[in-house]
């Protein structure tokens, strides 16, 4: 089967198609002939240095990124009993770990899949896994309706499903995006946007009860200024957060980070959202397979409006 790989550590240009045998399944797999595949920024940054790749993948090269999938089941392991061959299925894909997910074919645990509903097209259905389980995992049972929410970021992967998710919990939704993005946020379900090139939330907001960080740094430390006491952050970004932590609990607020985990349940919430409309992944740009270190390129710019997407 045909595979985008990974040679070595280093830029886009290290990304090449190749043969490679297919997967064979394991007892609680299925195999997935893939689609459409999903783009994040955890896909590109691995790449980069050796220790991030031999931390995610050990030392073996060439590798196969990649986690966010969606297609149809071609063959079932002998404990699966939630799927079918002729199935269509999305999902991320053995996160945190070794998704190999830019490939023909995929090996997916059937815990981290659900059953595409009929309502999206398989690039729909792709964007709709890492990104959208991230704001999922973060939101879901902590905010409640009429809590005063942030969202850094809301045109981006993750901000643009957690606006549209908070909105559906019934929180009044703040975000921050670029003035040309401001449209599209309100249109998702914002009910404020502040422009970060001419605004300083952090001049404009108070009382927050929740804020959802994806940028860490000085935007983190800003967005704790804003919660009330008793209100809570919570970033993607991984760094040491300590010092903000005891600063934060100083003023009765709670600063924590979070690692999204594959997960068919969570996959399923996300399923029911598509189906009655709560939630709509904005796709930004789609490429084909054989052009994945272009689509790998888009994403290191860090201007997307939504998802980039890989077809097959």
């Amino acid at each position: 089967m045909k595979a985008i790989v990974l040679e070595k550590a280093g830029g886009p240009e290290n990304l090449h198609l190749a043969e490679v045998a297919k997967p064979s399944i394991k007892d609680n797999e299925v195999l997935v002939a893939v689609k459409a595949i999903s783009l994040n920024p955890a896909d590109v940054k691995p790449k980069y240095q050796d220790k991030m790749l031999n931390m995610m993948y050990g030392e073996k090269r060439p590798v196969i990124l990649g986690w966010d999938i969606a297609g149809t089941v071609t063959e079932v392991g002998t404990d699966v009993t939630n799927f079918k061959v002729g199935d269509k299925v999305f999902g991320m894909v053995n996160f945190p770990g070794v998704g190999n997910a830019y490939a023909e074919f995929v090996a997916a645990p059937e815990a981290h899949l659900a059953t595409m509903p009929d309502n999206v097209s398989f690039e729909e259905a792709a964007a709709t896994t890492l990104a959208a389980l991230t704001a999922l995992q973060i939101l879901e049972g902590r905010i409640n309706k009429g809590d005063k929410v942030l969202i850094q970021a809301g045109s981006g992967g993750v901000g643009h499903f957690a606006i549209q998710i908070a909105k559906a919990m019934g929180a009044f939704v703040n975000t921050t995006a670029s003035a040309k993005n401001g449209a599209f946020v309100t249109s998702i379900g914002a009910d404020n946007a502040i422009d970060y090139h001419t605004e300083k939330f952090e001049e404009i907001l108070s009382d927050i009860d929740f804020v959802l960080d994806t940028q860490g740094g000085e935007v983190l430390e800003n967005s704790v200024k804003v919660l009330k006491s008793g209100g809570t952050a919570y970033t993607t970004v991984g760094m040491d957060l300590d010092d903000l932590k005891a600063s934060a609990k100083k003023e009765n607020k709670t600063v924590s980070d979070i690692l999204v985990h594959s997960s068919a349940e969570d996959m399923n919430t996300l399923k029911g959202m598509l189906e009655n409309g709560s939630i709509k992944p904005n796709i930004y740009k789609t490429f084909a397979f054989e052009d994945m270190a272009a689509a790998h390129t888009e994403v290191e710019k860090g201007r997307t409006v939504g998802k980039v997407i890989v077809t097959l």
